[in-house]
């Protein structure tokens, strides 16, 4: 076998386009994904549904794992096949990356709570980071004037970011309490 290294060709507007859809589909089945995993946990632990949880030997099997196994699935199977313009790679990657940040808090805090801060918080990261890739310009399209305008919008994030975190923490103050109390009461 012969692995020969090359210099980068530069990316071509057909590359970007079909990057930037890949990432759109990859952004969509992340966040409808994210929406559907938290309403059905909260429809479960208020006992509006029956309990969908899978349990092994009495274990709860967190739906982070599904995500794990999926996401090693999806990245065996993009290794393992030759290069195709197959958009379900796409959309198995923003599931799996769903349902495996989706509980975040859990890989910081083993044995904590569903409704951790820090899960909400990685959500919004990851949702940011690709939107970012599948709607913001090339580095290769910056000029100075764009490089000034990109500080100039992560300073204003900065702020509103703080902002909005002052705000979530009041909220939380409210909210959280009862999220807590619905996970303490809710189904093993």
């Amino acid at each position: 076998m012969n692995l020969q290294l090359s210099a980068r060709t530069p990316e071509t507007t057909a590359d970007t386009a079909l990057r930037r859809a890949r990432t759109r589909l990859i952004l969509l089945a992340f966040v409808v994904t994210f929406c559907c995993a938290r309403g059905v946990v909260f429809l479960i632990m208020a006992r509006q549904v029956p309990d969908l949880f899978l349990y092994v030997n009495g274990t709860h099997v967190h739906h982070l794992n599904y995500g794990i196994f999926l996401l090693a699935a999806v990245g065996g199977w993009l290794l393992f096949r030759p290069p195709t313009v197959n958009r379900w790679p796409a959309v198995l990657y923003g599931i799996g990356l769903a349902l495996t940040f989706d509980e975040f808090g859990m890989w910081l805090h083993l044995g904590g709570g569903y409704w951790q801060r820090a899960s909400w918080d990685a959500v919004v990261v990851v949702a940011a980071v690709l939107a970012l890739f599948a709607y913001g310009p090339t580095l290769a399209q910056y000029r100075s004037r764009h490089w000034l305008l990109a500080l100039a919008m992560f300073a204003a994030t900065i702020l509103f970011l703080w902002l909005l975190a002052r705000s979530l923490d009041h909220a939380g103050n409210r909210v959280l309490p009862m999220l807590q109390h619905l996970d303490q009461t809710s189904p093993p």
